[in-house]
């Protein structure tokens, strides 16, 4: 039975919660009865609105998100739940059925965790959603109290807390993870491969086009959100990023 492939990190996780917003039924139905047999406790919504409402009575583990959505779009629920402190970090995997690469990366430079093109594969679906809630609950896991400092930047791993001066900012699960992997390996160039691995769980030698600019476009959104000390997130060209700290502000 696939429910028996789970491997020992998915066993060992509380059931997750998942939430599927899909207006069409018959995806729906097929996304649901997938995530189910897998072990997953699983609520879908067909529209904007009742994603939203669902959410207000009780926060999912995981939303798995529809762009393409009668009324209220999957593009504005998101940057709902981006605003609201309450779920600014709440997972969100992206479904759309737009083939151009430029549409299709939109909903990631929205904030989206992940992103899955429509017509997808079912167990590639619950492959994603599994790595992300791994990345969350591992994170979680092995930095309880460890706390990374640079200049007026302050991460709480452990909390999920990002402060600069004193003020916290407001980053998406994926904003965090990146911000970290440059933190953890401050002033060392890692290469967007690198990063992948580390803040998306992509394992090495499957990236590809669409993956590596999505990289850049974290970066771009990150240093955005950091205002002047962004420019400390500084590109090597041809290889990545690194995060060098100028002297005498340490």
């Amino acid at each position: 039975m696939l429910a028996s492939t789970m491997d020992s990190t998915a066993r060992s996780l509380p059931v997750p919660r998942v939430l599927v917003v899909e207006d069409e039924p018959d995806i729906a139905a097929l996304i649901a009865y997938q995530l189910t047999r897998e072990g997953f406790r699983v609520e879908t919504a067909g529209s904007g609105t009742e994603a939203l409402d669902a959410i207000a009575r009780e926060i999912p583990d995981l939303v798995i998100l529809d762009r393409m959505l009668p009324g209220l779009s999957g593009d504005k629920v998101l940057m709902r739940l981006r605003g609201d402190s309450q779920t600014a970090r709440l997972p969100v995997l992206i479904l759309t059925a737009k083939r151009d690469q430029e549409e299709r990366i939109e909903g990631l430079e929205l904030g989206a965790d992940d992103y899955l093109a429509k017509p997808f594969s079912p167990k590639e679906l619950v492959l994603r959603a599994r790595a992300i809630l791994r990345r969350a609950h591992d994170a979680g896991a092995r930095s309880e109290g460890k706390v990374l400092r640079a200049g007026p930047l302050r991460v709480d791993v452990g909390s999920n807390e990002t402060t600069l001066e004193g003020v916290e900012l407001n980053l998406t699960p994926t904003e965090f993870r990146l911000l970290l992997a440059l933190m953890e390996r401050r002033g060392a160039t890692q290469s967007r491969q690198q990063l992948l691995e580390k803040a998306w769980d992509v394992e090495s030698g499957v990236s590809g086009r669409i993956q590596t600019r999505t990289v850049d476009m974290h970066v771009r959104r990150l240093r955005a959100k950091l205002g002047d000390v962004g420019a400390w997130i500084q590109t090597i060209r041809g290889f990545g990023y690194r995060l060098k700290v100028p002297e005498g502000r340490d």
